[in-house]
């Protein structure tokens, strides 16, 4: 959510930025006079309880004087006022319920405009759709496989060749796009977790293992129910939802907390098996396990005061590029479009690994710089000496397990069959420096 003080000063900036997501700009106004008639309905609402503050003070010292009054006279003037104080307090008491019913029902309409208004862009980010993003850097060079004399197989190819991935049995089992890693497969996905794991804790990040069954105020939060919702699933008997990431349990861990502003910035790295419905993606990558319903993933979490924001937003860009070099991965850096940032996000980079059978980068990692927005969805402040405002938050994907599997296979691949080990692996993988076909 936006500081409403923007709307109400500056509602240009939040237009702007609709504009440049690609996003209803009408919303706005829409918004501004929900607003309105919100403040209006509340005021209203408190006038008439201040009214009735009043008019109890003076129904006690009248019915007072009705039981001093010794006779009749003194005693039917005073049983009048009474009475006439009684008819216009249930006459305000209909008019306080009425309005309390229309301030809920007004607020409740602002609140659904709210949610249909996505975090204002950083003007930093490059203007358009998917494909108008903007490449900060390229690092590696993709390996020329004529050179050495063979042709590169695909990721499913080697994962079977290795019987390290299962597709098959996945969709037999669960459907299409689930998979099994077996044998070599789940070994490389235990020694990334413990790779990513090792390098988080040396930057200071928390280990987290988060649940994977979240409530709708945690999705909501996080901005998961508004443009992303398609590809979110919903358990409807008990209305929770399965999470896509970690971020949305570890956004909402210190929802409705007010945290010490010296205890920022809190770093954690949460582990969960992450789910998605994948809608609208029909016919795109469908082989292999690029893109698939149910995967691992761990994820950087960062709770910081708003003046640290973007300085967090490097280091998280900058923790990823560490990862993945220690992969030895070519790979490039993005600055994402402002049509393809998701709703929370004010700026987002992506580092894309060179797949070498597409011929193409293709997205391995994230990091969000989300300033003060799911915060104030969530609740979420800090506290500064008497001052207590909204806090920011960041979001960064260390190792989404498959597409990094995707990308050791195809990039370290060799003539005879097998899979060179970078050595960051190694010492996770027992010291082996190949992986090779089971006897």
């Amino acid at each position: 959510m936006i500081d409403p003080n923007i709307l109400r000063t500056d509602p240009d900036r939040i237009r702007e930025s609709q504009r440049r997501r690609g996003e209803s700009v009408e919303v706005v106004d829409l918004l501004i006079a929900a607003d309105i008639a919100k403040r209006s309905s509340a005021q209203e609402f408190d006038d008439l309880r201040n009214q009735q503050k009043v008019l109890g003070k003076q129904m006690g010292p009248l019915q007072g004087a009705l039981k001093k009054a010794t006779d009749d006279a003194t005693k039917a003037q005073a049983q009048s006022e009474v009475d006439a104080l009684m008819e216009q307090a249930t006459i305000l008491a209909d008019a306080v319920k009425a309005a309390d019913a229309h301030a809920d029902e007004v607020a409740r309409t602002a609140d659904k405009l709210w949610l249909q208004i996505s975090n204002l862009v950083n003007l930093d980010s490059p203007v358009g759709g998917e494909a108008d993003f903007t490449i900060l850097d390229v690092v590696g060079e993709p390996r020329d496989f004529t050179k050495e004399g063979f042709e590169p197989k695909d990721h499913l190819d080697i994962g079977e060749h290795l019987d390290a991935i299962d597709t098959v049995r996945g969709a037999k089992v669960s459907g299409s796009r689930f998979f099994y890693l077996k044998g070599i497969g789940a070994q490389l996905e235990f020694a990334l977790l413990n790779l990513a794991m090792q390098q988080a804790v040396s930057n200071g990040f928390i280990p987290m293992i988060t649940p994977a069954i979240v409530l709708p105020s945690a999705m909501e939060g996080t901005g998961f129910l508004g443009q992303a919702a398609e590809n979110v699933y919903r358990l409807e008997e008990d209305d929770v939802y399965l999470v896509g990431t970690s971020e949305v349990p570890l956004a909402a861990y210190h929802s409705d907390e007010i945290i010490d502003v010296n205890q920022l910035p809190i770093r954690y790295a949460g582990w969960s098996s992450c789910f998605r419905r994948e809608a609208g993606s029909y016919g795109k990558d469908t082989r292999g396990i690029i893109r698939v319903h149910q995967f691992d993933k761990v994820e950087m979490f960062v709770f910081t005061t708003p003046d640290q924001a973007e300085a967090e937003h490097q280091r998280l860009l900058q923790w990823e590029r560490d990862f993945i070099e220690a992969l030895e991965i070519p790979y490039r850096v993005i600055d994402v479009a402002t049509g393809d940032l998701g709703s929370s996000a004010s700026r987002k980079f992506d580092i894309e690994a060179w797949i070498p059978t597409q011929g193409a980068y293709r997205e391995i990692t994230s990091t969000s710089n989300t300033n003060e927005f799911q915060a104030r969805r969530l609740k979420i402040r800090m506290r500064d000496g008497d001052k207590t405002s909204p806090l920011a938050t960041l979001n960064g994907t260390l190792c989404a397990m498959p597409r990094i599997i995707v990308a050791i296979f195809e990039n370290h691949q060799q003539a005879d069959g097998s899979v060179r080990i970078p050595k960051a692996l190694q010492p996770f993988l027992g010291g082996k420096t190949s992986f090779t076909p089971p006897a």
